[in-house]
């Protein structure tokens, strides 16, 4: 079974669409089509129904899927147990990362990362952790640095994690700000600036509320951690902010309930990572555990 006909195969699934699909894997059209062709004319039987404008499996598509992916998967890994152990590292690494990571820890790593490995072309991608779980799941990168979930699915591997401790804020001019100690009730009163529901975030400040039986009073949401210190700052309402992101526009409430969540970088359980992604990790795995 060709290796290529079955990234082909892939590659449509996962982008929907055998023009993207082909673009992706810098093919003509034709040419993804006849790999996928191939396939089918091997196994004898059809993979993907054509008779849809959306692509659609067909039960021997939905059956083969996850041998395919294993199949490649344990071509990438025989290709690393037999690549050097040292040496000159050179080549592609794909990353993905959060953008509150990519913001306050991706460039002391990456300034460090090319000063020992100039020969490594990184290519690096900016999206919400829920999406990197999804593109890493595609096999689109090596390595995922996220907000790890507690509803992540065993077939993701934790290389790397770090706590990240939160706090309560508001703007120095809200009232919250006035408060001594403020109460999870006296928070209920205000507009709450979160990010979007699917976060782990918003799960654990929700969890609070809901223990304490109060109302909540999202605003707004946005997974821009930025945004929401910009809107916190100015009034609009508090929110719960990483300590680093802390400055004199805000206020930390002395609210009793702390609030943390964990930051990490994963990979596939199944995929190894290359030596590349290896050198990444232990600078990650060094700085973290000294922060300046």
């Amino acid at each position: 079974m060709d290796s290529n006909a079955l990234k082909a195969f892939l590659t449509i699934v996962d982008q929907g669409s055998f023009s993207e699909a082909a673009e992706r894997l810098h093919l003509t059209q034709p040419a993804i089509s006849k790999r996928l062709a191939a396939l089918e004319n091997q196994l004898g039987t059809s993979l993907i129904d054509r008779s849809h404008r959306q692509i659609r499996l067909t039960d021997s598509g939905s059956r083969l899927l996850p041998h395919a992916r294993k199949i490649l998967d344990e071509i990438h890994n025989a290709r690393i147990a037999l690549s050097p152990e040292s040496g000159l590292l050179e080549g592609e690494l794909q990353i993905i990362a959060s953008h509150h990571i990519g913001l306050h820890h991706l460039p002391k790593w990456l300034r460090r990362f090319k000063r020992e490995y100039p020969q490594i072309t990184i290519n690096l991608q900016f999206m919400e952790s829920d999406a990197a779980y999804e593109q890493m799941r595609k096999r689109n990168a090596d390595l995922a640095f996220v907000t790890l979930s507690d509803s992540m699915l065993p077939n993701f591997k934790v290389y790397a994690q770090w706590g990240d401790p939160m706090a309560f804020v508001a703007g120095v001019d809200h009232p919250l700000s006035k408060v001594a100690q403020p109460k999870l009730a006296d928070l209920a009163k205000h507009p709450a600036l979160l990010p979007d529901t699917a976060t782990s975030t918003y799960r654990t400040v929700s969890r609070l509320f809901l223990e304490k039986n109060l109302p909540l009073q999202p605003q707004m949401p946005t997974n821009y951690l930025e945004t929401l210190k910009m809107m916190t700052s100015v009034g609009l309402g508090w929110s719960v902010l990483p300590l680093r992101m802390v400055d004199e526009s805000l206020k930390v409430l002395n609210v009793k309930q702390p609030v943390s969540r964990v930051l990490g970088g994963i990979g596939l359980t199944d995929r190894q990572p290359g030596n590349a992604a290896k050198a990444l990790l232990g600078i990650v795995l060094q700085e973290e555990d000294h922060p300046e």
